[in-house]
């Protein structure tokens, strides 16, 4: 028995666009939305470019007596409601049956209460709404209380490889059989210390990004949210919901070497990969095509280029829509997911923007324009400080 869970459903908000629809239509058009942050000011002399959301969000999801919620939650939220329709789950549904949630995060909204802390500081007594808003706004418990689910429920923060690692844990509950159905994937909001501390890591960027570029000079923080439906192959027959894609195969390994840095030879990410093709039942060479991690950072770069040039000879079609998202963090691995499941549905890649230099120590060059596929399979990995590495298999359904 194919025990695979099948995806049925995707949502995903960016700065690319509001609804997976939107992105679509930005990569296609090589549109890139990143311009000084507009929700924060940081007063440096330089500035640093974000891929933030600009369009409005909807706050309706705050009901009765309850805490507004977080930015993270709403995105959250937002994506899921897509995700929900495209896999005709009606609310009642949702309830009816046993659905899990499993998100990824890291900034959640734990980092943006900044001004509390100081005006509580200095002595001003400030308003506890901040706080209640932290406590009440665990991203996966949010959407379970709001779509009224009572499946299991864990947020992830495993640092940017939360969301790839959130599809890996809903995928073993669907196998496990403690759910029906799991809404997976990730969330982050823009946050003034996340963009500050990158900063002062010296590895953001005065320009839009340039993946893998020989001139690229870092990485460009970005904010959103990508949830995929997975559910059980019976699930989804029983329902009469079309399967988009399966996912095949998870692999997740530790580099045990630096808080920030990779690796320098990749060894956490060769493995991971290695896992995720090993569970997926498939070798190296029947992988299409690649979302890569592609931060634009230069060491991050030139690890994961060389480990995917040696684990992939037949060098399939490489692409890194950090490009057009911005480092969203923990909701990176939920939205690259997303898109590459997409792109297995479209039989398409996008360019990679800013890409216009090979680098010859990345030893790979990515997707200089739109081209079409003859896909199957396609690989989305991820890279985390804290040197956990991980990776999915997504495969077509036809």
């Amino acid at each position: 028995m194919n025990r695979a869970p099948v995806v049925t459903g995707l949502g995903c908000l960016c700065a690319a666009g509001n609804g997976l629809p939107e992105v679509v239509r930005a990569l296609e058009a090589g549109v890139r939305r990143c311009a000084p942050p507009a929700r924060f000011t940081a007063d440096l002399e330089r500035v640093y470019p974000v891929f933030e959301i600009t369009s409005a969000l909807d706050e309706s999801s705050a009901t009765g007596g309850r805490t507004r919620p977080s930015r993270c939650s709403r995105l959250a939220l937002l994506a899921t409601l897509e995700a929900c329709r495209e896999a005709g789950l009606e609310s009642g549904e949702l309830r009816r049956r046993r659905v899990g949630v499993c998100l990824g995060t890291t900034v959640g909204c734990t980092l943006n209460d900044e001004p509390f802390y100081r005006e509580f500081k200095q002595g001003a007594g400030p308003k506890l709404e901040p706080i209640h808003r932290y406590l009440a706004n665990n991203p996966a418990l949010f959407l379970a209380e709001t779509l009224g689910l009572s499946g299991p429920v864990a947020t992830l923060a495993n640092a940017c490889s939360s969301g790839t690692d959130a599809v890996g844990l809903a995928r073993s509950w669907l196998r496990g059989g403690l759910c029906e159905l799991v809404i997976a994937g990730g969330t982050d909001e823009l946050s003034r210390i996340t963009y500050l501390g990158f900063i002062h890591l010296l590895i953001a960027a005065q320009e839009p990004c340039r993946p893998f570029d020989a001139g690229r000079t870092g990485l460009n923080l970005g904010e959103g949210a990508g949830v995929l439906i997975l559910e059980t192959r019976e699930s989804a027959r029983e329902r009469g919901a079309r399967a988009l894609a399966t996912v095949a195969g998870y692999g997740c390994a530790a580099d045990a070497w630096h808080p920030t840095a990779p690796h320098p030879e990749g060894k956490g990410l060769r493995r991971a990969i290695g896992q995720a093709l090993l569970d997926a039942g498939t070798r190296a060479d029947k992988v299409d095509f690649i979302n890569a991690h592609g931060t634009s950072t230069p060491d991050n770069d030139r690890i994961e280029g060389a480990a995917l040039a040696d684990l992939f000879p037949h060098a399939p079609p490489v692409v890194a829509t950090k490009a057009f998202t911005g480092h969203t963090l923990g909701a990176a691995g939920g939205i690259e997911a997303v898109l590459t499941v997409q792109a297995l549905r479209d039989q398409r890649l996008p360019a990679t923007p800013g890409f216009e230099r090979p680098d010859p120590a990345c030893r790979i060059t990515p997707t200089t324009r739109n081209i079409a596929l003859r896909a199957e399979v396609g690989l989305s990995d991820s890279l985390a400080f804290g040197g956990t590495n991980s990776a999915l298999v997504l495969r077509r359904e036809d």
